[in-house]
């Protein structure tokens, strides 16, 4: 389940291409700067508008006045970016989402349908279609001890070379408030996550996660 096949409906995105080129979504951030901006040069000009130099916001998407927004940075169609988010750059946001108040992003792809829309940081992360963070959840993404992210799950562990590595949540990922999704979590496809929990590692598919030693079955 830690493939991008496995977690991911690329159809939801216009990281697609980008994505099919890659085995574990992880591997996809390093490039999400030069992305942006090759999809950028490439979009229709009648339905985005480059409101500063490589950012470019779909014409019905709302942005509100007090809401900065980095270089570079794709918002998509029907899409809001609220009271005071900070966008830091290298965020690709889909249609239909919402950067809520306060939210910050930085080095990011955002599916279609995504809502992050209170008091979220969300860095060197993959947010899957229909995902939600509850209020007050952050990706956690460089250890405190500064070492390389290793994602851990039933198998071997695997080194991802990576010093800064958030969280990928798959499709349809329900967070609870207050979580913390520490470097290298990975949660599967239509999973939720309790309010308050401290996640670490790979979380199944179809589950509960309500504590490490406790992720129910869903049926």
């Amino acid at each position: 389940m830690l493939k991008i096949s496995e977690m991911y409906d690329l159809e939801h995105t216009l990281a697609k291409e980008y994505l099919g080129g890659f085995t574990y979504p992880w591997e996809a951030l390093g490039g999400i700067k030069e992305l942006i901006v090759r999809l950028g040069e490439r979009l229709d000009k009648e339905l985005y508008t480059e409101v500063s130099p490589q950012v470019w916001v779909h014409k019905t998407a709302k942005v509100f006045p007090s809401a900065y927004i980095g270089a570079p940075c794709i918002i998509g169609a029907e899409t809001e970016v609220r009271h005071c988010a900070f966008i830091r750059g290298s965020a690709l946001v889909g249609n239909n989402c919402v950067v809520g108040n306060s939210v910050e992003l930085k080095n990011v792809i955002i599916f279609d349908n995504v809502q992050v829309p209170h008091y979220n940081y969300v860095g060197d992360s993959i947010i899957g279609y229909r995902s939600h963070m509850g209020a007050g959840s952050i990706t956690s993404n460089v250890k405190s001890d500064k070492t390389l992210v290793v994602v851990k799950g039933e198998g071997e562990p695997i080194e991802t070379g990576l010093k800064k590595f958030g969280a990928m949540l798959a499709d349809f990922v329900e967070v609870g408030c207050n979580s913390v999704l520490n470097p290298g979590t990975v949660i599967g496809r239509n999973t939720n996550i309790y309010p308050l929990s401290r996640v670490r590692g790979v979380v199944p598919a179809n589950s509960i996660y309500k504590a490490p030693d406790d992720i129910a079955k869903k049926f």
